[in-house]
């Protein structure tokens, strides 16, 4: 029987992409079953892999880190407790598999030398073996029902942190054992305990495998039933308190705003949306949040200066660090379509900037687009604003394409597939409707263009 991998395990092994995975299998190049694929095929679509090199991977990671403001060391190895939680796991499995080892370890033996030759049938497949056991040990390996999703658990982190991470909606609370909203229920696998609750499961719940997801993580691999937000309509609108972490210079009249939230009260939303921002003496506006929901305690807001705008005012002048600025929301369905596994392209006019940026840093956690492409339109200042991150990201990434211009129709022209894929538009309403008309001329279906058009 073949030895069956899940694709983000699979991907993660031949240092790939998930959606590079889909892609070959969506063009018959590489053969599942019942969602998962052999080693043995996974080798002859990747014949020239090495797999000790996930460069690809390290390099998604590495944005990731600087966009989700988490460290390195945190990530990299469990905590003595996981460690020793996975390994006694894996100590289990040899245990019940040792007696039927015995009765194949004369054979093996016998065939060692013939299988070490070079070119011998099956010996591609030992060190492909041999990393996905390592990868075992350091990583675990979660699904979640019914969905389907799958995200990996990584050094210390909760199952909530990890699939947060991971660009997943789970339902949450607090996030510190208070308040019960993380339930899930454990199919299968083991989890660890590693944060004190003051939640109290019922019996009946504990009986059924029901844990919190915020103070538990994976000793190997995991099935879960969990709560996920499908849409904007299954996310809460919420009033939060949160402080003025800094207010930072991204050119001459336009700032970056990051506002950091209580432990205890996190921001759920969608990547894409907007919420209101009121500030001490009373101003008020509708932002989009320009970061990725994967870091719900830090939000970002791009601000730009207008004349006449008093919210913009207080933000360039008087708004200090530890500010309290009330947080209303989220609102908007400008969101990302998970179900779908189209190319993305993203189409910005100057601040529209800020819910694509979000979008696109939720695109990359959830890693499962074939492409990604920005086409930023803007001109005179602030104009492309964040033009060196957008460049970092194409550089890193293998799938993602940048093009920063001052008009939309001639960028178009580099975008053959454009029937093919899912375009997020964002822009002010009179350019929004002119971008739209072009669009659908170019013969883009209707139904894969979402629009982010805010009145003035």
């Amino acid at each position: 029987m073949p030895r069956l991998l899940t694709l983000s395990r699979a991907a993660r092994l031949v240092g790939v992409r998930r959606g590079a995975l889909q892609a070959r299998i969506k063009n018959g190049e590489l053969a599942t079953f019942e969602g998962m694929v052999s080693v043995e095929d996974l080798l002859r679509a990747y014949p020239q892999a090495r797999l000790e090199d996930n460069s690809v991977l390290e390099r998604l990671e590495g944005i990731k880190e600087a966009a989700f403001a988490r460290r390195l060391r945190e990530r990299v190895l469990p905590s003595p407790e996981v460690l020793l939680a996975r390994l006694a796991e894996m100590s289990r499995e040899l245990a019940q598999t040792r007696a039927r080892l015995d009765y194949y370890r004369r054979i093996a033996e016998r065939l060692q030398p013939k299988l070490a030759e070079p070119g011998a049938e099956g010996a591609e497949l030992l060190p492909l073996l041999a990393q996905d056991s390592f990868l075992r040990v350091m990583t675990a390996h979660v699904r979640i029902e019914p969905s389907g999703h799958e995200f990996f658990v990584e050094g210390s982190d909760s199952l909530l942190e990890a699939a947060l991470r991971a660009g997943l909606s789970l339902d949450y609370g607090c996030s510190i054992g208070s308040c019960g909203r993380c339930k899930a229920r454990v199919l299968s696998g083991e989890v660890l305990r590693t944060r004190h609750s003051d939640y109290a499961l019922t019996e009946a719940e504990k009986r059924a495998g029901v844990v919190l997801m915020c103070c538990h993580t994976a000793v190997g691999d995991l099935t879960i039933e969990a709560r996920e937000a499908h849409g904007a309509a299954d996310l809460p609108l919420q009033r939060i308190e949160a402080r003025v972490k800094s207010v930072s210079a991204l050119g001459e009249d336009m700032r970056l705003l990051h506002l950091q939230t209580p432990r205890t009260q996190r921001l759920r939303f969608l990547a894409g949306q907007s919420v209101r921002l009121a500030l001490p003496g009373g101003s008020a506006a509708s932002c989009p949040v320009a970061s990725c929901p994967c870091d719900d305690r830090n939000l970002h807001f791009h601000v730009r200066r207008r004349a006449g705008d008093a919210f913009a005012e207080r933000v360039f002048g008087a708004l200090k660090g530890a500010d309290a600025v009330i947080v209303e929301g989220p609102r908007g369905d400008f969101v990302l379509d998970e179900e779908s596994h189209r190319p993305l392209v993203f189409i910005a006019y100057e601040t529209g900037f800020a819910p694509i940026k979000s979008l696109i840093e939720h695109a990359m956690a959830l890693d499962v687009a074939e492409t990604l492409h920005l086409i930023w339109v803007a001109s005179g200042a602030p104009g492309h604003y964040l033009d060196n991150l957008c460049r970092a990201w194409s550089d890193a990434l293998d799938n993602f394409r940048y093009t920063p211009v001052d008009e939309l129709a001639p960028a178009l022209q580099g975008e053959p597939r454009l029937p093919d894929c899912d375009v997020y538009l964002a822009g002010p309403a009179p350019w929004a409707s002119a971008a739209e008309r072009l669009l659908l001329e170019q013969g883009l279906p209707r139904a894969q263009l979402r629009v982010h058009a805010p009145e003035p």
